[in-house]
């Protein structure tokens, strides 16, 4: 009896040491889950979503506009931030009546974003613009968002990754959640 106690032991032992193995790697360089709170990003992501995020991908593309991305808040490191991403590098992003143009090189007298994914706008203006390496990113519900707006450019090497998958609610379950078609 003793013998099978022991046995059980070092196999419990085995099994978790190869699950610590295989899973803190892809936890710690591949995806990582992120539970979604407040409603800067709703009705897209409400609180309680829960999504996993994709950390690999950025390693080899560069973000893109109308990614949904989780960062670290550039204010205090150790909170995430979830929201949507408007202005990409060397862009310059205009805010004017509750209507987002971009200008870059591709076109100096700028365009219109078409955000049919935003139910509330907010009366913003302003005009920013990014260097390399900077991000100028958004959330969904533009008047309960705290975004960069309110506290500036997003660097990149605070990005953590893109939505990958919502997991909760189980009648909400999507691969590349609420990527708009008109980005």
């Amino acid at each position: 009896m003793s013998e099978n106690k022991e046995n059980f032991i070092i196999e419990t032992l085995k099994f978790s040491l190869i699950a610590i193995l295989i899973v803190l790697p892809f936890r710690i360089f591949i995806a990582q889950p992120f539970l979604v709170s407040g409603a800067s990003m709703s009705p897209n992501f409400e609180t309680g979503h829960y999504l996993i995020v994709d950390q690999l991908s950025y390693n080899f593309e560069e973000p893109q506009r109308g990614e949904v991305i989780v960062f670290r808040y550039p204010k205090d490191p150790k909170k995430f931030f979830i929201k949507r991403i408007i202005g990409l590098p060397n862009e310059v992003v205009i805010l004017e009546n509750k209507t987002v143009t971009i200008k870059n090189i591709n076109n100096p007298d700028g365009f219109k974003l078409s955000e049919s994914y935003v139910k509330n706008f907010s009366d913003n203006n302003m005009k920013i613009t990014l260097s390399e390496g900077e991000y100028f990113v958004m959330g969904d519900n533009r008047p309960a968002s705290s975004d960069s707006r309110s506290w500036g450019v997003l660097q990149e090497d605070l990005i953590i990754g893109r939505s990958f998958l919502r997991l909760f609610p189980f009648n909400e379950i999507e691969l590349f959640p609420e990527y708009p078609e008109d980005f």
